[in-house]
């Protein structure tokens, strides 16, 4: 597992068995589309099972090594770092608070029983803290379309602020129809472009970030465990977001925090099954 002690460190791999996406910042394209590059003078990058993968310094603001990080790629539940973004956003402009009540309507009956759900009911209030636990440790769409409806008003307007906060924020390869990931051909993303937005949510919402190390969440008495799985192996990592749809794969951003408060890597990984 890749822990440097450089500092602010982002790694994402996109691949054929394994995706990697999510440095933390836009990389040069040149460099993103050249073959594996080394991580240092006479220090070879490891061999990945990836087709695409990123290696990002941020506190340096250069890119250590990179192969097909602008390939288009299936964001799966990835699609909710976004969902969280505006929904932090929204709490930092006062348009919403944690304690909040949000009633869902008839949208959530939407999510199938095959998704991923808080189990959230029409009708029946449930806070914005709630929504966002139900959201970032239980990976719930139906959490999801609830926060959408809440900040954008619908589903439609959400997924309209979601393009463009992208555009605002350089992620040119990145194009959304939903708010929980659900696949549509013209729902996709790059690891460039998830890096970009990883990078931005940790430095954007420091106060907000403890939820995703959160291991688990329960709510209308069902507990679930974070999708996270490595946040029970390994003490260091205190965050991002999996998903996982038949055509995507397993997904994995993952940010272990470095020895110091500095020190950080973001990493994402696809695993086609």
């Amino acid at each position: 597992m890749l822990n440097r002690a450089t500092p602010r460190l982002a790694s994402v791999f996109a691949p054929a068995a394994i995706v990697v996406a999510a440095t933390l910042a836009a990389a040069p394209v040149a460099l993103a589309q050249a073959p594996a590059v080394v991580l240092t003078q006479g220090v070879p990058m490891p061999q990945v099972a990836a087709k695409s993968w990123m290696l990002y310094d941020v506190t340096s603001g250069q890119a250590l090594a990179a192969q097909n990080a602008d390939m288009r790629i299936e964001p799966a539940s990835l699609t909710k770092l976004m969902t969280a973004y505006l929904a932090f956003e929204a709490l930092k402009e006062k348009r919403l608070t944690l304690d909040q009540a949000i009633v869902p309507t008839a949208l959530v009956l939407k999510v199938k029983s095959d998704e991923s759900r808080m189990f959230i009911e029409p009708n029946k209030p449930v806070t914005v803290q709630d929504l966002l636990m139900g959201l970032i440790v239980q990976s719930g769409n139906d959490a999801a379309l609830a926060l959408a409806e809440a900040v954008g008003g619908s589903e439609e307007g959400f997924v309209a602020m979601m393009n463009r906060e992208a555009q605002r924020m350089g992620m040119k390869g990145t194009h959304y129809t939903n708010t929980d990931g659900i696949p549509d051909p013209n729902h996709y993303t790059t690891a460039m472009d998830l890096a970009t937005l990883s990078t931005r949510l940790i430095q954007d919402f420091p106060e907000y970030y403890g939820m995703y190390s959160q291991k688990e969440f329960t709510y209308n008495k069902i507990k679930q465990p974070n999708r996270n799985r490595l946040l029970y192996i390994d003490p260091t990592v205190d965050g991002l977001k999996t998903g996982h749809t038949k055509s995507a794969g397993y997904c994995l951003i993952s940010s272990p925090s470095g020895r110091w408060p500095m020190c950080r890597t973001v990493r994402a990984a696809w695993c086609r099954s």
